[in-house]
């Protein structure tokens, strides 16, 4: 039986390619720069066009499947990566803000222009009040969820809770029924 294999953190993945490209580049090789520079070029459209087919394949064949990967932090952030995530970006940013733990966001606006998305946490039960959570906090929950699924989002505003319309709870009196006095 084989063991369980841990997805690779894209990331971490990203940064070292760079670092060593960086290295490279440092060394003063420009040909062997070039080349490194190259091959990650052919990977990527390599690696590009098999994603491209599979999610073209389990679209015709397995729409649930598809959507099970379109769920997979990892594999979705290598679909957005190579332009092929078939979702547009609203759905994705939908599926990021809703898969977020603790305090509940709602869209407000989004400007694609500028890559800006604001957000404001939803009220926590009818009081109209927020849900509670630092701002700085909320803002880098929504970014790390923002990663993988809209990496054309590059900041997050968040607008504060009080500017939503508040719900007011209506309290009457209780009517009078005909055994009262």
């Amino acid at each position: 039986m084989s063991a369980a294999v841990a997805p690779p953190d894209a990331e971490r993945a990203g940064r070292r390619v760079e670092e060593v490209l960086d290295r490279l580049a440092s060394s003063g090789d420009r040909a062997a720069c070039a080349a490194a520079e190259e091959l990650v070029r052919v990977l990527m459209d390599f690696y590009g066009a098999g994603l491209a087919r599979v999610v073209a394949l389990l679209g015709q064949t397995e729409p649930k499947a598809l959507e099970r990967l379109l769920r997979d932090e990892p594999v979705s952030a290598m679909l957005v990566l190579h332009d092929l995530h078939p979702e547009p970006l609203e759905q994705r940013i939908g599926r990021a803000l809703a898969g977020l733990p603790g305090t509940p966001v709602e869209l407000v606006a989004l400007d694609q222009e500028r890559g800006v998305l604001r957000v404001r946490a939803k009220a926590a039960g009818g009081c109209g009040c927020g849900g509670g959570g630092a701002d700085d906090e909320l803002r880098a929950s929504v970014e790390d969820a923002l990663a993988c699924f809209a990496t054309e989002v590059r900041a997050v505003e968040l607008e504060p809770a009080g500017d939503a319309e508040p719900v007011l709870l209506q309290i009457t009196r209780r009517p009078q029924t005909a055994g009262a006095s």
